[in-house]
């Protein structure tokens, strides 16, 4: 069943004859020098907010994972992960206690480092990557409508190729469903290669199929209470990518030329009832 089909299919509840839907998904920005306050928008000229807003940049999240980007030059994609179905992003804000985790909250068990993390965008210029920086302006967004919630970041005359071109990343999630999307946009007249990819450690298993990269197993060491098994995954067309990158720490997609390019991403953590093993994580990316 195509995505698209599959979302309207499992949002929709028949009740007494009449059909309801219902948004399971939240979103999540703030600053740290007024967290009371949640914003819809926030922009910087430096492109670099990563120590002033909570959980370093905008957030959003389902019943079964969340996920942030980095609003710095990484612009890379970090995850959220829950042991139970439910809302936890405007409580815990990405950092529970380690009481709140113990009574079985999620917790930051994804670790990105350098990388793109789970599925963030950078650009290909023929010979290498090239980071969404410097910018003349960054500007996150955040929305929460009908059945989904999606962040965005957009990055502003990012030198490319002997030009500039505005980059915008929107990551989408919807109720009821596992998978995010991913979508990124160059706003300019001429196609542009993105890199997208997955970040890996040394002790984690990998699995690459013709469509999908998936890794499980202990990311280093954090600020969580206990280290968690944990699985990722890139799910793509392959007719999108003309190039595979393999490098110490992640493996990097290359798209064709495009202007537009969507690709899913989803996680699991072997604290779930459910997907809590590789097998069954792979089983779930297949079906």
């Amino acid at each position: 069943m195509h995505y698209r089909y599959m979302i309207l299919f499992v949002l929709l509840v028949s009740i007494g004859g009449q059909i309801f839907a219902q948004n399971r998904t939240d979103i999540s920005l703030f600053s740290k020098s007024d967290s009371s306050v949640y914003l819809n928008e926030i922009r910087s000229a430096t492109g670099d907010l990563f120590y002033d807003l909570g959980h370093h940049g905008p957030a959003v999240e389902n019943e079964w994972l969340g996920f942030r980007f980095y609003f710095d030059k990484k612009a890379a994609i970090d995850v959220y992960s829950k042991t139970k179905p439910g809302l936890e992003l405007r409580k815990a804000r990405w950092y529970p206690t380690v009481k709140q985790q113990a009574e079985g909250w999620g917790a930051d068990y994804y670790k990105v480092g350098a990388t793109v993390g789970l599925g963030g965008i950078r650009l290909w210029d023929g010979e290498k990557v090239v980071l969404l920086n410097p910018v003349s302006n960054r500007v996150a967004r955040v929305e929460k409508e009908g059945t989904e919630s999606f962040m965005e970041l957009l990055s502003e005359d990012v030198p490319y190729k002997n030009t500039t071109v505005d980059v915008l990343v929107r990551l989408t999630v919807f109720s009821g469903i596992r998978k995010a999307r991913v979508e990124a946009f160059a706003l300019t007249d001429d196609d542009v290669q993105f890199v997208t990819g997955i970040n890996y450690h040394k002790s984690q298993k990998v699995v690459k199929e013709a469509n999908y990269i998936a890794t499980w197993g202990l990311h280093p060491e954090d600020i969580v209470a206990n280290r968690v098994e944990l699985g990722a995954a890139i799910i793509y067309n392959p007719d999108d990518f003309e190039k595979k990158l393999s490098q110490y720490d992640q493996y990097l997609l290359v798209s064709k030329p495009c202007k537009h390019l969507e690709y899913w991403i989803t996680s699991a953590n072997a604290k779930e009832p459910e997907l809590n093993t590789i097998e069954k994580f792979i089983e779930a990316i297949n079906h």
